[in-house]
């Protein structure tokens, strides 16, 4: 069994939306996988590893940044590997011989002990199909599904720049502090790259624009019917198109593979989860925005309809086991501890 130490004091039911997600799990609804697997101890002379409670923006948002940097320095008095959470779209990158869980960041920028949390999501399949799954046959045609937020318009231009430049000056003012970030008009390049996609004829498209998230849905009926025509729109189509939003990840790759559908990822210098087991090209498209046509046509038609059929049920048994929470700790502490034993 492995032993971990925490502050516990931390870990209240007003907190429970910044925790960190392992204790999610372990401490307030006490799964029985990670509760046989891992034991909380007191003291750092008897864990093999140490877990910050919560999400570090915290900490340094209330100016309580002491109390993250004396656990490290415990932690390291025992040289045992200290792990932390990095919530929110842009992350906080610490120093390299910290472990962070982060959602995304720049895969050039990362160090070997940064790991990238997918998105830990529902199983459309059992919300909304009546767990009714099955693979998608290959058609003459590449058909490529979206729904989402994307629009050409200056004004949306604008109002991302906005955004972008109050995120830029309250790091500059300490208001904030999340990683540096380039002015990236997600829903600006979603629209170009889709609307080059609508005009190619070897390419079957199957778009939903719309302008604000969620199509403006401000009622829970509202969101469920959203919600419905979303995962309708990737359940009929081979491939679904990936391209990060604010932060450099895609939620909806995560959704894609879920559905057991192929993702159609647009690289900007992304790290996925578990690099280093998964070996994502045999999951899911990888193009650059400029060869996004080539590499989906090269793609398709290098594959059979039985590839094509083993690849949807690979990607949606991946996401079940393991992309999901359980699992995805497990694997990634016990790999973490391996090393540490053998460093």
């Amino acid at each position: 069994m492995h032993k971990f130490i925490t502050l516990t004091d931390y870990l209240t039911s007003e907190n429970r939306k910044k925790v960190f997600p392992f204790l999610f799990d372990y401490h307030y609804l006490r799964n029985p996988i990670l509760v046989s697997s891992f034991s909380q101890v007191e003291d750092f002379k008897s864990a093999d590893f140490a877990i910050f409670p919560l999400d570090i923006g915290y900490f340094f948002e209330t100016k309580q940044e002491a109390v993250l940097f004396e656990f490290i320095k415990n932690a390291k008095a025992f040289k045992i590997p200290v792990c932390v959470y990095s919530a929110g779209d842009f992350g906080i990158t610490l120093p390299q011989d910290i472990v962070t869980f982060r959602m995304g960041g720049f895969k050039s920028n990362l160090n070997k002990n940064t790991f990238i949390l997918p998105s830990f999501l529902n199983d459309p399949i059992a919300d909304f199909f009546e767990n009714n799954w099955k693979a998608k046959p290959k058609s003459t045609l590449p058909t490529v599904g979206f729904v989402g937020h994307a629009s050409g318009t200056i004004s949306k231009y604008l109002k991302e720049y906005l955004i972008y430049f109050r995120h830029t000056m309250r790091r500059k003012f300490g208001y904030e502090f999340s990683d540096k970030q380039s002015f990236f008009p997600s829903s600006i390049k979603r629209y170009k790259i889709l609307k080059k996609l609508e005009k190619n004829k070897k390419i079957a498209t199957d778009f939903i624009f719309r302008k604000k998230y969620r199509a403006g849905a401000t009622t829970q009926e509202q969101r469920e019917v959203s919600t419905l025509e979303f995962f309708e729109n990737i359940n009929r189509n081979l491939y679904t198109f990936c391209l990060r939003g604010s932060g450099n990840f895609s939620v909806r790759f995560y959704e894609t593979l879920l559905m057991g559908r192929i993702p159609v990822l647009v690289d900007t210098d992304c790290r996925l989860p578990l690099e280093e087991i998964i070996d994502w090209k045999n999951h899911c498209v990888f193009a650059t925005a400029i060869k996004m046509e080539s590499a989906l046509l090269d793609f398709h038609h290098s594959k059979s309809e039985e590839d094509l059929a083993t690849i949807q049920k690979a990607n949606r048994k991946l996401a079940l086991e393991q992309l999901n929470r359980i699992c995805y700790f497990i694997r990634v502490f016990e790999n973490l501890l391996v090393d540490k034993n053998t460093g």
